[in-house]
């Protein structure tokens, strides 16, 4: 990792900038990237724009800057990009501000003096040049403070490439497609990157990766991410074809796991849906989103059952006079645990008559079984 901190002048930042919808954020004489794809779009608000060009004026120093060297004389911006916005718009007049005698300034409304000083002002730039994980660890450092990237954030910076720039058009744009095709169904929201992270991690499992940031390495230089949103859009498309009813308990689901598990069987579906409806009315089931993987699985583990209380375990111990009806041994209250005596599947509730206290070993050697 190599990281040299250099003056960049004002004048030399807005050479040749441009803010094109199409051609992107440019400036540095065209060899700048001041708004790379893994970027957020957000803007700084009219004050803190002021803001940055009052403290050009008055010679304070602005926080340092960081960019990426990409290639021969060329870079990315990784942090002070709004800074660096409020600088080139203020310069081509796009906003002003305000002197308490003077009133409105834009640029040309400054003396002679004053734009020299403007455009002669030297910014503190880092400029970093290294592996992709050394980018990763260097990013995080840089942003324990101040407006945090997040993570996913961070590995867009790193695996920068038309892969990233490609997903981020389907998962992490405010109405993206992912959003409308199925939204409802993922936590978070794009623009936070949350879809992007989820899917991400369904995808890197579906090929046997452990860390997302090794799959975005291994697609890194993939010419689009068709692959990945046809992959959820195929999940998508599974789930609502499974179940018929949509539930807001179907929300945040690991869907990726139960589609790439499930998704050969047939079902019928009619059917899968009545019993998750009676299970939704089951007031023994606590964790009601559980009943998506156990209709598929039938794995009381992917259930909460209600636990007995306080009064219902002490009457069962004295019942039973502190001895664990399996093994025969005594022992204290708190070294016991309450268990069902008739099982949920066979019909038992938690109810007094129907609470047994255990000791810890035997009540999961029973939940084992």
């Amino acid at each position: 990792m190599e990281i040299k901190l250099q003056s960049v002048r004002v004048r030399d930042l807005i050479d040749g900038y441009v803010n094109d919808a199409n051609k992107g954020v440019w400036g540095y004489g065209g060899r700048l990237d001041i708004r790379p794809p893994y970027q957020r779009e957000f803007r700084y608000d009219i004050k803190q724009r002021q803001a940055v060009v009052h403290t050009i004026l008055k010679g304070f120093p602005l926080n340092i800057m960081y960019w990426s060297v990409v290639g021969d004389d060329q870079y990315e911006m990784i942090d002070g990009q709004q800074r660096t916005l409020s600088i080139c718009e203020y310069r081509y007049h796009e906003f002003h501000i305000i002197d308490p005698e003077r009133g409105t300034l834009y640029f040309g409304s400054l003396t002679k003096e004053e734009q020299e000083r403007f455009l002669d002002y030297e910014l503190s730039v880092y400029f970093c040049t290294g592996t992709d994980k050394e980018k990763l660890d260097w990013f995080r450092v840089i942003n324990i403070a101040g407006e945090r990237l997040l993570d996913q954030e961070l590995l867009n910076a790193v695996y920068v490439g038309p892969f990233v720039s490609d997903a981020r058009k389907y998962f992490s744009k405010m109405n993206c497609p992912a959003y409308k095709m199925g939204g409802d169904l993922l936590n978070g929201n794009a623009i936070e990157q949350a879809y992007l992270t989820t899917v991400l991690r369904w995808a890197a499992r579906r090929e046997g990766i452990k860390e997302t940031s090794e799959y975005m390495s291994k697609h890194k230089d993939d010419a689009n991410a068709n692959q990945l949103w046809a992959y959820f859009s195929a999940i998508v498309t599974w789930v609502r074809s499974t179940f018929i009813q949509y539930r807001r308990e179907m929300k945040g689901l690991d869907w990726g796991l139960l589609y790439d598990t499930y998704h050969e069987n047939i079902y019928d579906t009619a059917e899968l849906e009545r019993r998750i409806h009676d299970l939704m009315e089951d007031d023994e089931i606590m964790k009601k989103s559980g009943i998506y993987s156990y209709v598929l699985s039938g794995d009381l583990r992917d259930l909460s059952f209600r636990s007995f209380d306080k009064k219902q375990k002490r009457e069962a111990y004295e019942r039973q006079q502190g001895i664990c009806p399996h093994c025969g041994k005594h022992f204290e209250l708190e070294e016991m645990e309450g268990d069902h005596i008739t099982p949920w599947v066979e019909g038992g509730t938690t109810t007094a008559d129907n609470c047994q206290m255990l000791c810890k070993n035997c009540n999961r050697l029973k939940g084992a079984r």
